[in-house]
């Protein structure tokens, strides 16, 4: 299965497809998510933010969170998680896949060729840590320490394999203009 989506990827991969994914996801953090967080502080009549933007909490902060979104920002961002946060995770995905695709697709060794698929694993930890928040959400007062913890782990996850696929797409862009350069100095 992972060989066939990795090869779906290659296959659709092309500016073209870079554009569309771009224009995708730009509407996101520029619109909705900002608009989604603007609503969520308002309600609370705080900055406070979302959870799904920090890295490294502990379970006493996002119990103080959840409960100063007061309930209307609770069901703001619940909404928001089950809504808006369904969708951006495919779209950013499928961003970081196409990136990933055409910065690497003429790699010779093998293993190398599924490094596209990454983001994927971005994708599975974001859904789950929308879980969790949502369910943090909905069942306060009530609070969970295992859930908390849970949805903590999943935090640092996603951002530790997005500042991974960061660095990989960095690394890939510093090959792609020195191979660039090498091909402009032989052609002069």
């Amino acid at each position: 299965m992972l060989n066939n989506l990795s090869t779906l990827f290659y296959r659709i991969s092309s500016w073209k497809t870079l554009l569309l994914a771009i224009g995708l996801f730009v509407p996101f953090p520029a619109y909705f998510l900002k608009n989604l967080e603007a609503s969520i502080n308002a309600q609370a009549g705080q900055p406070i933010g979302p959870i799904d933007l920090l890295v490294g909490y502990n379970p006493t902060r996002i119990n103080q969170m959840v409960a100063e979104y007061g309930p209307t920002g609770r069901a703001i961002y619940t909404q928001g998680e089950l809504t808006i946060d369904v969708a951006f995770p495919f779209i950013y995905t499928f961003l970081f896949c196409i990136l990933l695709t055409l910065l690497f697709r003429h790699r010779t060794y093998t293993s190398f060729r599924l490094v596209n698929l990454l983001p994927v694993s971005i994708l599975v930890f974001d859904l789950l840590e929308n879980s969790c928040i949502v369910y943090l959400l909905n069942s306060y007062p009530a609070t969970s320490r295992v859930v908390t913890a849970f949805c903590s782990l999943l935090t640092n996850l996603k951002w530790t394999v997005t500042a991974i696929i960061l660095g990989l797409i960095v690394y890939g862009l510093v090959k792609l203009a020195m191979r660039s350069g090498h091909q402009k100095l032989e052609r002069n």
